[in-house]
């Protein structure tokens, strides 16, 4: 089981880098995308970008719908 919680340290370009276990639990390769939602006192990281996060919303509640 991963830990729930991971760091990483900002660069001085505003660079950072995700951690390894993240990268390969959720399958991102080299030049693969995440995305970022601004929470305003912090940030939701989407693995895959939007359009994977609503792939994945859409079938859950597609999935819950149908189950009544």
């Amino acid at each position: 089981m991963s830990t729930p919680v991971s760091q990483a340290r900002v660069s001085q370009r505003g660079q950072t880098s995700l951690p390894a276990e993240l990268r390969h639990r959720w399958g991102i390769e080299d030049g693969g995308e995440i995305a970022f939602v601004d929470l305003g006192d912090a940030a939701l990281v989407l693995p895959g970008g939007m359009a994977r996060a609503k792939a994945e919303l859409k079938s859950v509640l597609t999935a819950r719908y149908n189950a009544g």
